[in-house]
């Protein structure tokens, strides 16, 4: 069994735990549900903003704990304070070693926040909205076409947005009408290795009028601006920056020398 198997088996049967101690009618009533969404969309086409979809989380699959103990409010806004078009929030524990307190707690930054998480089930999107999502993400490798679409229908009908992942050419079928964000993994999420041309080879494969976002392994100013010139306008970084003692600071650094390296080119 890959990664991802192990994975999405752990999801289905924590989604039928929360099912029972927090039901569908209780997630209705919670505050955040009746929140106006931020539109990730729009941020991630602000001319003004970095494109940086800047991610929490402390733990990965293959490398373990990266940064065990951050601090999400700390964190979180230095990230909004210095740029970020949007925040990842990742709320799986098990294998990311997140929650959705992480999510509620970065709630408070005036910028779109997409729920990193394995989605496999209607409940999860629910969910989402209750704890304060803008966004959420929809990995195609674990879903079928008809699946991404039903979800993202529902998501749409809730005020959120979707961020459909692909890794291969042979998702791109699951693109729907629902799903106006695309990102493309550079990681196999079954081995979890990176091949950072992914992005490129399948980016003219994306219909013209989507919003295309390039995730993971991505640690220079370089490869941003290759991907710019190639139609990336969302830029999804987490470890690059979780990994260091300051995250926020880190960031800050990362897009103050990406201001200027901009200015150059």
């Amino acid at each position: 069994m890959n990664i991802l198997d192990r994975i999405i088996e752990h999801k289905r049967i924590l989604v039928a735990e929360r099912k029972l101690s927090l039901p569908v009618d209780l997630l209705e009533q919670t505050e955040d549900f009746s929140r106006p969404v931020l539109s990730l969309r729009e941020y991630l086409l602000n001319e003004d903003l970095t494109g940086i979809i800047a991610e929490f989380k402390r733990k990965s699959p293959s490398k373990g704990w990266i940064h065990e103990g951050a601090d999400v409010k700390q964190i979180t806004a230095a990230y909004e304070n210095h740029g970020a078009a949007a925040l990842s929030i990742l709320t799986d524990y098990e294998f990311f070693g997140g929650s959705n307190a992480d999510l509620e707690e970065a709630r408070f930054n005036p910028i779109p926040i997409l729920r990193k998480e394995f989605i496999v089930d209607e409940y999860q999107v629910l969910e989402a909205k209750s704890i304060g999502a803008d966004a959420i993400l929809l990995i195609a490798a674990c879903l079928t076409r008809q699946e991404i679409r039903s979800l993202a229908r529902l998501a749409r009908s809730l005020g959120l947005e979707v961020l459909l992942e692909l890794h291969e050419e042979d998702e791109i079928g699951h693109i729907c009408e629902e799903t106006g964000i695309v990102g493309i993994n550079n990681r196999n999420l079954k081995t979890f290795t990176v091949n950072m041309d992914r992005s490129l080879k399948m980016a003219e494969l994306i219909p013209t009028e989507l919003v295309k976002v390039t995730e993971s392994g991505i640690s220079s100013l370089e490869q941003i601006t290759l991907f710019k010139k190639n139609g990336f306008r969302g830029f999804l970084i987490g470890e690059h920056f979780m990994k260091e003692k300051e995250p926020g600071i880190a960031f800050a650094s990362f897009v103050n020398k990406l201001k200027n390296f901009v200015h150059e080119d």
